[in-house]
């Protein structure tokens, strides 16, 4: 480990204190594969999570070319302006190794929230599983926290799985969508229709408004065909325009009636530690695949199972149960 790396005591007292240097270099380690770092990184999210658990965690997905990252500068300055909170902005992308997630290019765009001291902008590194990279989001998350962050807002970026890993470590999911693309109810999943608390429909302007707000009314004939949520609340559709600046106020009120009504009624505490075990247990799976793939003996067995099971000498079920024996035996 280099000399030049502070002590965990360091990074958790310069995280406490808000020192974004700390918390951007506590981050840098999570996200890194150096054992190392990952021992260290896990040390520090244990000291900083006595601190952590305060913020309201908002999950936020949308069509291609819905305008995110406008609706996300408009939103977090109104969340930092208006209602007097501080705003971390994360990103999930397993996609794209090139790109490295929407935020890096967004950050250009988002002059204003980019530049507030009340904000921090952090993309996720792209490379490895979706599952490793949400758990990695998931810890910074509570490092945000720690630091002193009391919303935090979590950008969907990939499709497809990506929003259910979202969707299990935040309190609220907001979609966003576009009116006048043709039929609105094509070209987005039920799943993650069924998984948002609040559908927003983005670019309700410049004589789209009308069109807007017969998707507003498409949508929520088709929520009422969804079975009831476990949170007993209504989902919500809503017209905004980022770029206007116009119907943002709206979306923060619905956010805000959700986590008072699932605060009251207990289910917010509730889905936390629902959330909690079930990263548990992705956590263990994501540590047994790390291990077995860095023994080095299994290694080499695999690679003979590979060329039998492609020669059809051996089943994969097989093969793979003499390699799970060959591991926890080893």
């Amino acid at each position: 480990m280099s000399r030049s790396l502070p002590t965990k005591k360091e990074f958790i007292d310069g995280i406490l204190s808000g020192n974004r240097m700390f918390l951007s270099r506590a981050i840098t380690m999570i996200e890194s594969t150096k054992k190392e770092h990952h021992e260290l990184a896990q040390e520090i999210v244990e000291g900083c999570l006595p601190h952590a658990g305060s913020s309201i965690r908002i999950g936020i997905t949308g069509v291609p070319g819905v305008g995110k990252s406008t609706f996300i500068e408009a939103f977090g300055n109104h969340i930092i302006q208006e209602e007097d909170r501080t705003l971390a902005v994360l990103a999930v992308d397993p996609s794209s190794s090139r790109t490295k997630g929407s935020i890096l290019g967004d950050k250009t765009r988002m002059d204003t929230l980019s530049n507030n001291p009340k904000a921090y902008i952090r993309p996720t590194p792209t490379s490895g599983s979706l599952g490793g990279v949400a758990q990695s989001t998931r810890e910074t998350i509570t490092l945000c926290e720690a630091a002193g962050f009391d919303t935090i807002l979590i950008e969907t970026v990939g499709v497809g799985q990506s929003e259910t890993a979202v969707h299990s470590m935040v309190d609220f999911f907001l979609l966003l969508m576009l009116a006048g693309a043709g039929d609105e109810l094509q070209g987005i999943k039920r799943g993650i229709m069924e998984m948002a608390d609040a559908i927003a429909i983005n670019k309700a302007d410049s004589g789209n408004e009308n069109a807007a707000k017969r998707a507003m009314t498409e949508y929520k004939n088709a929520l009422h065909l969804f079975p009831p949520t476990e949170s007993g609340w209504i989902p919500k559709v809503t017209t905004c325009s980022a770029y206007h600046d116009k119907g943002i106020n709206d979306v923060w009120d619905i956010i805000d009636e959700y986590i008072r009504h699932t605060k009251t009624s207990g289910y917010f505490n509730n889905k936390r530690k629902q959330q909690a075990v079930y990263w548990l247990e992705e956590s263990i799976n994501q540590e047994l695949h790390r291990k077995f793939y860095e023994n080095e003996d299994l290694q080499l067995m695999l690679q003979k199972f590979r060329e039998q099971v492609q020669r059809g000498e051996v089943s994969t079920q097989k093969a793979a149960s003499l390699l799970i024996d060959k591991f926890f035996n080893s």
